[in-house]
C-alpha cells in the first residue's frame, strides 16, 4: 500500500511520520509545494516543532517515510491521499471574516484528479465546513478523464493537540472515518480503519457518516473554546468582587460532570483552530437559515476578543493610563507552552493594542523566531494562513524589539506580560531582574504560573489575572 500526504505543516508531518513509525510496510510520501518546508522536512531543522517528533521523523525518514515537491509523481501513484492544506477564513468577498476559503482544497482536488488513472480513496484531514466532501467529489469526477477511475472521499478529522501531538497520534482518544454510507464508501472506511488499527484499539476507531465526520471536529473545538470563553468571563467577575478564578475553577472541575480540564482562565486562546472552526461553524448555521445559533457561538470569540482587550487596558491602566515610550517586556509569544506556532496567539493582539499606545514592547519567546513576530505583527487579521502574504519587512515596527534572553527583555522595563505559559518563566531570577528595571515595576501574569506572593515581597506590584487586586491597581473612583 502506498499513502501520499499533500501538505506538510502542523498536520500533515506528525501524522504521517506516526503512520509511518506503526506501519513499516507502508510506503508514506509527504508533498507540498513549498520547497524551502520539503528541504526543512528533510534536514535535522524541521519545519515545525513538537516534542518527540524529530526522533520519528529520523527513525523512518529514507526507509519508509519520504518528503517530496513531485507532487504529481507521488500523488498518481498512490492508494490513499490524505489532504492537509491549509483552509484559511475568507479574507474577501462572500463569507469575509467567516467562512472557510477552500481555494487550496479545491487546487489539491484538482491535481489528483489530473494525475490519477486508478481508483483512490481521497481523505480529509484539514478542518473543513460540513458538506466539503460533497463538493469536493464534483471536482474529483468532473477533472479525471479516466471513467474507470473511482473516488472515495472519507472525512477523517485530526484531533491533535500541538505541543502533545506525538503523544496524541500516539494514544489517541478516538480515531473517527466518517464515509459515505454506500458499498464501496464502508469498503473504504475499513480500509483506512486497517491502517490506524496498526496501534490503536479497534474500539477506539470510530465510524460515522461524513457529514457528522465534518461537524463532529467543528464542534469539538467550538465546545473547547466555549470552555476558555466560559471561565474567561468569570475571571473578569472574580477581579470585579474579589472572587479567585483558580478557586472557582478548582472547586466547578472537581464536579466529574463540568471535569477539570480547560478551566485555566488566561489572556485568551489562540492556536489554529478555534477562532476559524467557530466561525467556520457561524457561517454554516447562517447559510443554512440558523440565526440565533450562529449567534450563539460567536459570543465565544466575542469573549475572547473582549479577555484580550480587558488585558491591554489593564496595563495601561495600572501604568497611569499611559504607555507612550515604555519599555514593556513580553513573555512568550508562542499560542501555548511546547510550540513554536503563534497562529492566532493572543499575544498578536496584545502587542498591537500596546503598540498603538506608544509601548516599545520587548519580546523574548524560547521557540518563536524573530522573523515571525514581526511577520505576525505587521499582518492583516487572518492573513497568517496565507502560505505567501507580502512579508512587510521594510518597516519593521520601530516599536518592536525581539531579544533571546528573559532577563535582557526586562532590562530597564516598566513591565513584564507573562503570555506564553512556557516553564522556564516560572525559574527566573526576579529578584536581580527587579533591580534593573524602572520602577514600580510592574508584572502582568496573564497565565497566573508565577509564584504572584513572592513577586510582591520582592516589590513588584503584581496583577494576576482573574484574581483580587493588587491595591495599586485599585482605582479611587
Amino acid at each position: 500500500m502506498k499513502i501520499a500526504c499533500i501538505g506538510a505543516g502542523y498536520v500533515g508531518g506528525p501524522t504521517m511520520a506516526m503512520v509511518a513509525l506503526k506501519c513499516p510496510e507502508i510506503e508514506v510520501v509527504v508533498v507540498d509545494i513549498n520547497e524551502e518546508r520539503i528541504k526543512a522536512w528533510n534536514s535535522d531543522k524541521l519545519p515545525i516543532y513538537e516534542p518527540g517528533l524529530l526522533e520519528v521523523v529520523k527513525e523512518c525518514r529514507g526507509r519508509n517515510l519520504f518528503f517530496s515537491t513531485d507532487t504529481k509523481k507521488h500523488v498518481g501513484e498512490a492508494d490513499i491521499i490524505f489532504v492537509s492544506v491549509n483552509t484559511p477564513t475568507k479574507t474577501h468577498g462572500i463569507g469575509a471574516g467567516k467562512a472557510a476559503d477552500l481555494t487550496y482544497w479545491e487546487g489539491a482536488a484538482r491535481l489528483i484528479a489530473s494525475v490519477s488513472t486508478s481508483s483512490k480513496i481521497v481523505v480529509e484531514k484539514s478542518t473543513v465546513p460540513v458538506k466539503t466532501a460533497e463538493a469536493i467529489g464534483k471536482v474529483l469526477k468532473r477533472n479525471c478523464q479516466d471513467p474507470n477511475v473511482n473516488f472515495e472521499i472519507l472525512s477523517n478529522p485530526e484531533f491533535l493537540a500541538e505541543g502533545t501531538a506525538m503523544e496524541d497520534l500516539r494514544c489517541p482518544d478516538r480515531v473517527l472515518i466518517g464515509g459515505s454510507e454506500t458499498e464501496s464508501g464502508q469498503k473504504a472506511v475499513e480500509t483506512l480503519a486497517s491502517v490506524y488499527a496498526h496501534w490503536i484499539p479497534k474500539e477506539r476507531i470510530l465510524t460515522a457518516n461524513l457529514w457528522s465526520a465534518e461537524l463532529a471536529k467543528l464542534t469539538a473545538n467550538a465546545f473547547l473554546a466555549q470552555r476558555i470563553s466560559s471561565i474567561n468571563a468569570i475571571s473578569a467577575l472574580c477581579e470585579a468582587t474579589g472572587a479567585d478564578v483558580q478557586q472557582v475553577a478548582h472547586a466547578i472541575g472537581t464536579d466529574s460532570r463540568i471535569g477539570n480540564k480547560f478551566l485555566n482562565a488566561s489572556v485568551g486562546f489562540g492556536g489554529s483552530c478555534f477562532q476559524k472552526d467557530i466561525l467556520n461553524l457561524c457561517y454554516v448555521c447562517e447559510s443554512v437559515g440558523l440565526k440565533e445559533v450562529a449567534e450563539y457561538w460567536f459570543q465565544v470569540v466575542s469573549m475572547n476578543d473582549y479577555q484580550k482587550q480587558r488585558f491591554v487596558e489593564r496595563v495601561i491602566g495600572a501604568m497611569f493610563n499611559t504607555v507612550s515610550q515604555k519599555k514593556i517586556a513580553i513573555y512568550g509569544f508562542a499560542f501555548k507552552k511546547d510550540t513554536g506556532d503563534t497562529r492566532e496567539t493572543p499575544a498578536i493582539d496584545v502587542c498591537k493594542g500596546l503598540i498603538r499606545d506608544g509601548a516599545r514592547c520587548c519580546i523574548f519567546d524560547p521557540e518563536v523566531t524573530a522573523e515571525q513576530i514581526f511577520r505576525d505583527l505587521s499582518a492583516p487579521k487572518f492573513e497568517w494562513d496565507r502560505p505567501n502574504y507580502s512579508r512587510s519587512q521594510t518597516h519593521m515596527l520601530e516599536n518592536v524589539q525581539v531579544v533571546s534572553d528573559a532577563v535582557a527583555a526586562a532590562d530597564g522595563a516598566h513591565a513584564i506580560c507573562v503570555l506564553t505559559e512556557w516553564d522556564q518563566f516560572k525559574t527566573l531570577d526576579f529578584k536581580s531582574m527587579y533591580e534593573k528595571m524602572t520602577k514600580p515595576a510592574f508584572i502582568f501574569d496573564g497565565r497566573n504560573i508565577l509564584d504572584h506572593a513572592k513577586l510582591r515581597e520582592i516589590g513588584f506590584i503584581v496583577y494576576a489575572l482573574g484574581k483580587p487586586l493588587d491595591p495599586f491597581l485599585v482605582k479611587g473612583y
